[in-house]
């Protein structure tokens, strides 16, 4: 019988005993101490006032408050109920702070005020209330009664502003990027890694009201963002730190100011920023005798198939240990990655690992122990073992961690299924968690069971654009490398991690800006856009920046289409296909083949990239540095680098490069981009280098100039060969101006000057077409067909417009003419020959259309991807379901079986097929939740089977079947168990065109689940 189980939570609640952890470090058992008073008291009048520097006392009877002032925007409220001050955390989350700032005081009757230059706390006498102002008298916050306390519990109300809205408090899965107003959000160990958990919290919050609060504990907290707000810690003590901010970044401020006081995030070597991949290569119970070595077959295959990878864990998997540590640490070396280990068993042993080799270190829920602090100190101790016993930048990944953990490891959300569900919630999880502080948090890519080809690509593609990321196999029924599921998969997953490898400058620089702001590369829109009405809201939710350029919005369900993205003010281009959309606007539909993730850039970006490697070791003293320019009005991108492994960037081994733009706001005239002196050395360092620019203009320019004139190329062919020169190419996104160099100094400023060319989207960005098509196009192999494309023209008529297609080696297809004229604002939709090649594959293919066209006197090219699947032939007389080409396949464990029940994780290992006693030779067996997609070509009219449980199962489980046609439900069984008999199925099809056999988990729990459709057939033309 299987089961989804999750053997790893499982274990970590044997090992820890759960509810213990709860307590915090130290904490006692429920039946060491008497029952704590669920009474409440609030703090009564002010009795007593005393000021020592920056340090004010109120006493309030046997009552104590405390306020120290940390800098002019940062102080801490303490309350002791019994008037005694404890400090359970000590050090160990905030760090040492500089001299506190000069303050003053003043009794105004009926208040004290206490200030700064930049903020006044106002303590209310009668009874004691705090109320936060600026220098210019308006409110911040304030108390909408005193704070209060159980015997278990210390809590402080706030009034709520009518339009304030809040975020933080770590790591919160499915939620975090849009406002928490009006919802209730706990801050504990909860060692739940779905949607709704929330590992790595944080006992952080900020307000859309310009301020932030940290709760300085290691105690349980709740916070209910209602009216009025009330934040609670289960402690009969009051610690929490206030700060400050002001303006439109008063966000980033915050967070700027709460990483002062509890550490920057840490900057992770280049390889940590690389895909990593995890497993258990040591007598792996799931695969088999293993051994350590093995694992550098793994990474032979990364190399093989040119994909990047920057790290290995080899002995992730309970029970698993290591052999020949340092053969297999040099073996990655020599394949450009790093040995990483997970610490299941302690970090006892991690000198002499190091030594050997090891550079990442994943601390285990198990091993962390009671409390946060054991976590914290855990983290803290793995990354300084990395660094006291080797020259690396200690790396670590941490689970359940807590305030402090950011500047020393990578917050991991656990173990979850690849699912369609897992990536939506997933979305806004890691944007919501830079809202606490916390640079580096990630998912592994499909998680570590279940999961599918396509559940795994679109996963990875979105990932790619957060700083950090690993893919975990030895757990679901297939290992999870990006090769694993062949073609198509195998070309998409590599082109997307060559893409982030691309953007490592990018990315990289980011990650420094994080080490002196605080503030992560992958950010919520309200971030960056806190004026916009929608950035907080549901609009919003699926999506995120990486930095502050790259606007990603993940296709989160099984289609080509993304549906309702938003994008905020300003300009924002269409990664793929160059369109320009003009924010605040909603996309209702976009068209995302698989290979497509939606993906836009903000106009007057200026990102800089590495070009054509499957490493960062790939780099040599004379690799090229990319800029790819989305030039409009006066911009500019800072370049960090460093040598990307070592401490020396610490001592000020580093440097910085700008790029400025300079382009008309819209429309025609010069664009330059000035590449300034590099600023700084390191080791390693490029004296020299040249550069290549793809700069995103949509009109071709008269000439280019760098000091003087540079050869205009005239095809792409000619473009690769020269040493320098430039060439526009048309086809490309709506039309980009390529420009090489010969090596230059980085030690000399130099400029490119675009003459007679335009910003981004054209001369006139609104006479550009638009393409589109139709979904659900079909083709057959070798068969002639036709695929529809609709052009709109934009605010010109459109002439001499041609449609040609874009198409995979084999296959064929004609250029369309279209005649006569598209006037403004119509759209003509076009029929365009196409000959799939005779062995196409049957799945989906992404295609390319270019309409080229004139409009509004320029020639101009707008593409478009678009899906087109090729389908099998269908189905012809009666025929067997299990026969037949399956179009696509989901199973919750394993694969689905063809002519036998669910067996374990390969492929025909299940039994005979046996419902109620009787035995099938023809059928198929699965296991929920399950779906299988199978073409019909409207040539059916019925569809039978006998379905339920198989009888291996001996009575367990319980599921329901449902067939679906066309995306529409037309038949659905009751709940089965295993104790059902057999229900027959007859489900009429006429003019079905693709059938879905799903079934479904109707319990909650998933064991015993193996849903046969025994004798499925197909009664067709």
């Amino acid at each position: 019988m299987q089961t989804t189980t999750r053997m790893r939570a499982a274990a970590v609640a044997a090992l820890l005993g759960l509810l213990a952890v709860l307590a915090g470090p130290g904490g006692a058992h429920a039946d060491e101490a008497p029952p704590a008073s669920t009474e409440t008291t609030t703090v009564g009048n002010v009795t007593g006032f005393g000021a020592d520097g920056a340090v004010y006392r109120l006493t309030a009877g046997q009552a104590e408050a405390r306020v120290s002032f940390v800098s002019e925007e940062t102080f801490r409220i303490e309350l002791a109920p019994d008037g005694k001050f404890t400090d359970p955390t000590g050090d160990d989350i905030v760090l040492p702070q500089g001299e506190p700032p000069r303050t003053r005081w003043k009794d105004r009757g009926d208040r004290y005020d206490l200030s700064t230059g930049e903020v006044t706390l106002r303590a209310y006498k009668k009874p004691l209330r705090f109320a936060l102002h600026r220098a210019d008298g308006s409110r911040v916050w304030s108390e909408a009664k005193g704070l209060s306390w159980t015997g278990e519990q210390t809590v402080q109300t706030l009034a709520r502003g009518a339009e304030e809205q809040f975020y933080g408090a770590g790591m919160q899965n499915g939620r975090g990027n849009t406002s928490h107003r009006d919802k209730t959000v706990e801050v504990a160990v909860d060692y739940n890694w779905d949607d709704g958990g929330h590992p790595n919290s944080v006992p952080f919050y900020l307000s859309s009201a310009g301020y932030g609060v940290f709760r300085n504990t290691y105690a349980p907290n709740t916070y209910a963002f209602t009216d009025p707000v009330t934040t609670g810690a289960k402690e009969q003590r009051f610690d929490a730190y206030y700060f400050a901010g002001e303006g439109t970044d008063a966000a980033k401020d915050v967070i700027g100011q709460y990483t002062d006081l509890t550490g920057k995030p840490f900057l992770p070597p280049v390889y940590g920023m690389e895909i990593g991949d995890a497993d258990c290569y040591l007598h792996n119970a799931n695969r088999g005798e293993r051994r350590t070595l093995d694992s550098l077959k793994v990474a032979d295959g990364y190399v093989e198939n040119d994909m990047p990878n920057g790290w290995m864990l080899v002995n992730d998997g309970y029970g698993c240990g290591y052999e020949d540590l340092e053969e297999t640490a040099q073996g990655l070396k020599d394949r450009n990655m790093e040995l990483g280990l997970w610490t299941e068993d302690g970090i006892e042993n991690l000198a002499a690992q190091v030594k050997a080799g090891q550079r990442v270190a994943k601390l285990d829920v198990a091993w962390v122990g009671e409390g946060y602090k054991f976590a914290l100190d855990g983290c803290k101790d793995a990354y300084q073992g990395i660094e006291d016993n080797s020259d690396a930048r200690g790396f670590t990944w941490a689970p359940e961690s807590w305030a402090g953990a950011q500047r020393c490891g990578v917050q991991w959300s656990g173990d979850q299924s690849g699912t369609w569900e897992y990536i939506r919630w997933q979305i806004p999880t890691y944007a919501g968690a830079t809202m606490s502080g916390l640079a580096y948090t990630t998912g592994d890519v499909d998680g570590i069971f279940g999961g599918s080809a396509k559940t795994y690509t679109r996963d990875l593609q979105w990932k790619m654009f957060l700083g950090t990321t690993m893919t975990m196999d030895g757990w679901a029924a297939t290992d999870k490398q990006p090769w694993r599921h062949g073609e198509p998969y195998t070309s998409i997953n590599r082109d997307y991690l060559k893409l982030k490898e691309s953007l490592l400058p990018y990315q990289y620089s980011y990650a420094h800006e994080a080490t002196k702001t605080g503030v992560g590369m992958v950010r919520p829109l309200v971030l960056e856009y806190p004026d916009d009405p929608k950035a907080s809201t549901e609009a919003a939710k699926y999506e995120f920046l990486s930095g502050e350029h790259f606007l990603v919005a993940p296709v989160y369900q099984d289609t080509t289409e993304r549906k309702d993205i938003y994008l905020p003010e300003g300009t924002w281009i269409d990664y793929w296909s160059g369109r320009t959309y003009e924010g605040p606007t909603t996309i209702d539909t976009y068209g995302a083949p698989l290979d497509t993730l939606p993906l836009f850039v903000k106009a007057g970006a200026a990102v800089p990239m590495w070009p054509g490697i499957r490493s960062y070791r790939d780099r040599t003293a004379d690799s090229p540095l990319a800029w790819d320019v989305y030039p409009q009005g006066d911009t500019s991108f800072t370049l960090y680098e460093d040598d990307g492994v070592t401490r020396q960037h610490r001592d000020g081994a580093y440097a910085t490069q700008r790029a400025d733009v300079r382009a008309p706001e819209r429309g025609a005239g010069d664009v330059s981009v000035t590449i300034n002196a590099s600023r700084g050395s390191f080791t390693g360092q490029q004296t020299e280098r040249p550069y290549e620019f793809t700069v995103h203009t949509g009109s071709e320019p008269r000439k280019v100039k760098l000091d003087r004139t540079l050869p205009r190329l005239t095809s792409k062919s000619a473009y690769e060969k020269a040493r320098q020169g430039w060439w526009y190419d048309r086809d490309d996104r709506g039309g980009v101006v390529r420009v090489k160099t010969a090596p230059l100094s980085t030690a000399k400023k130099f400029t490119v000057k675009l003459l007679g060319t335009s910003a981004v989207g054209g001369e006139r960005p609104s006479a550009a077409a638009v393409l589109g098509a139709p979904a659900g196009q079909e083709a057959g192999a070798g068969t002639p067909g036709t695929v529809l494309v609709d052009v709109t023209a934009g605010s010109s008529a459109l002439t001499d417009t041609t449609v040609s297609l874009r198409v995979p080696e084999g296959w064929k297809a004609v250029t369309a003419k279209v005649p006569g004229r598209i006037p403004a604002g119509a759209t003509r939709r076009v029929e365009v020959a196409l000959t799939p090649a005779e062995d196409a594959g049957v799945r989906e293919t992404t295609l390319t259309a270019l309409a080229r066209y004139r409009a509004a006197g320029d020639e101009r090219t707008s593409p478009q991807r678009l899906a087109v699947s090729v389908m099998p032939p269908p189905p012809a007389g009666e025929a067997w379901a299990s026969d037949l080409v399956w179009l696509s396949e989901t199973n919750g464990y394993g694969p689905a079986e063809r002519d036998r029940s669910n067996g374990e994780s390969g492929a025909s290992d299940g039994k005979t097929l046996t419902l109620a006693g009787t035995t099938y030779e023809k059928g198929i067996g699965t296991h929920a939740e399950s779906g299988i997609a199978i073409h019909l070509g409207g040539r059916c009219t019925a569809f039978t089977a006998d379905v339920g449980i198989d009888d291996e199962i001996n009575g367990y489980g319980e599921v329901a079947f449902s067939v679906e046609g066309d995306g529409k439900v037309l038949w659905t069984s009751p709940k089965l168990t295993g104790a059902s008999a057999a229900l027959p199925v007859d489900v009429k099809l006429d003019g079905v065109r693709q059938v879905r056999l799903k079934v479904t988990d109707t319990n909650g729990s998933r064991t015993g689940d193996h849903g046969d459709w025994a004798a499925a057939k197909f009664h067709c033309a």
